[in-house]
């Protein structure tokens, strides 16, 4: 094994080289977060007073095997999770690289209930080689660890509904003190995600605390609508609370992180009403979720970002065309199509659809309905909002519209199958269960990679920037292209509904 030490500002760490790159695994940017800093903001590290061994990838944060999207398997986790990884490229280790690279700080995605930065499909070893790119994948809290209301319990858990995105900020903060010793410019920082990971970027661009930390965001599958007001937060807490059997800061900080993962799946349960589902909270969103109403986020972040907030930071964003099959049972039927319906509110919007979709059966319309109220709407209005109040044109949106093979293709473009051809990780475990049989459709992965690799570098993707009356919209697939406002129709079904 080639090993690698680099002197950074937090102390030596010494990684190794790994496919050609520079690997440095599992380093912690914040202390624990157990015993008495459960439930507590992140707090900072002493510098390594013995050089640090990134050999091995950290435990990801608590969470239950089966409750993945794209893996069942158990994962190993452990409270004490905060760490972070970084791919570089060879040369960033000699002591002459003038660096200045630029930075990718991936979050990862899995409804904030599971996941970590360690994933394959996250390996960034590909832009660290094609694009010379320092890539970072972090760790943070999740579920009730991360996101529980326990503020009614005193002033010590005044953070305990936000310290998963504190988490994020720890970590961003870590790399802008930490990443020109790995030949990275904290001037150039990239932060991007999916899914989960996307409504983290969507949250830390509308977050005061946030701002000069990143200069440029990419959210995919994910825009600035899924955060819980404090009210809503308040009902999960209670509930989980009850399904804990503990009501007091003592009781909190002494059971184990099982038990809390158990209580929370049952208190997830409760609420679960399936895609695009209005629940009891009163949202669409699910518990244990970042909470606006505080100190770190005064209102939630679409809000924001319409006063302003963020509009320096170029954005490219987008969606994939039939993101709720991962979810879909394939059972729809007038009934459950109906209620989904009446609970966004949305009867307008469905006849649209049955007429742009005249020879769409009931799982089509309704994949088509969820698809584009919990994403595509969703990434769309964050862009308006930005566009309206900003006249520097940094904004730019894609569509993923390449279908998987597999399953017989009732994935189709499917959630989360962008993930591995922005990072032409194709050829990566698990990623061919999830395209399907047949030829590995690199020249797809080429040109998104490509354009990721531009907008890191460049700021500019290879497209027009969104504006209103172009909307030119980059559709990936097997002939990728520039289209204007695709899906006028359907989109403007979506006018003053929710």
């Amino acid at each position: 094994m080639n090993k690698s030490t680099i002197n950074a500002p937090c102390g030596h760490i010494q990684g190794r080289e790994k496919e050609g790159v520079l690997l440095f695994c599992g380093i912690p940017y914040a202390q624990p977060p157990i015993n008495n800093l459960r439930f507590k903001a992140p707090q900072p590290l002493e510098a390594f007073k013995e050089p640090f061994s990134a050999l091995k990838f950290g435990p990801a944060a608590p969470q239950l095997a089966g409750e993945g999207l794209t893996d069942s398997a158990s994962v190993r986790w452990n409270e004490d999770c905060l760490t972070l990884n970084i791919t570089t490229p060879k040369q960033a280790a000699d002591s002459t690289d003038g660096g200045k690279r630029a930075v990718l700080v991936w979050i990862h995605g899995g409804g904030y209930r599971t996941g970590q930065g360690a994933i394959p499909w996250y390996n960034g070893t590909r832009f660290a080689i094609n694009g010379d790119i320092v890539v970072v994948s972090i760790n943070y809290r999740l579920g009730a660890l991360g996101f529980a209301d326990l503020t009614h319990l005193g002033e010590e858990f005044a953070t305990s509904n936000i310290n998963g995105t504190l988490d994020q900020l720890a970590a961003l903060q870590w790399v802008h003190k930490n990443i020109a010793a790995f030949g990275g410019d904290p001037s150039r920082v990239t932060v991007a995600g999916e899914s989960a990971g996307a409504f983290s970027v969507g949250t830390l661009l509308a977050c005061e605390a946030a701002q000069g930390l990143f200069h440029q965001a990419i959210p995919q599958s994910g825009a600035a609508h899924h955060t819980l007001p404090s009210e809503a937060a308040a009902k999960v807490t209670e509930r989980f609370l009850a399904d804990l059997d503990e009501k007091n800061a003592i009781g909190l900080l002494a059971v184990s992180p099982e038990q809390i993962l158990q209580a929370q799946a049952t208190t997830f349960r409760h609420f679960e009403t399936g895609a695009g589902v209005m629940s009891e909270l009163g949202t669409t969103v699910a518990p244990f979720y970042p909470v606006h109403g505080t100190t770190l986020l005064p209102t939630d972040p679409l809000t924001a970002i319409s006063s302003g907030m963020g509009s320096q930071i170029a954005v490219l964003t987008g969606t994939n065309a039939d993101e709720t099959t991962l979810w879909s049972s394939g059972a729809a039927n007038e009934a459950k199509l109906q209620r989904v319906i009446e609970g966004l509110g949305a009867e307008t919007a469905l006849a649209t659809y049955k007429t742009t979709r005249p020879n769409a059966d009931l799982d089509a319309l309704l994949v088509a309905l969820t698809t584009d109220h919990m994403f595509r709407i969703p990434a769309i209005r964050m862009l308006e909002a930005r566009t309206q109040n900003n006249s520097i044109n940094n904004n730019w949106l894609y569509q993923f519209n390449w279908c998987s093979r597999a399953f017989d293709g009732k994935l189709k473009a499917t959630h989360a199958l962008e993930i591995p051809f922005a990072f032409d990780n194709l050829d990566r475990a698990g990623v061919e269960l999830f395209i399907g049989p047949g030829e590995k459709p690199q020249h797809v992965a080429d040109a998104m990679h490509s354009a990721w690799t531009s907008f890191i570098n460049d700021g500019n993707p290879g497209w027009p920037a969104y504006d209103l009356e172009q909307r030119a919209t980059m559709c990936f697939n097997n002939e990728s292209a520039v289209v204007d406002n695709p899906g006028q129709i359907e989109r403007e079904a979506w006018d003053g509904l929710r």
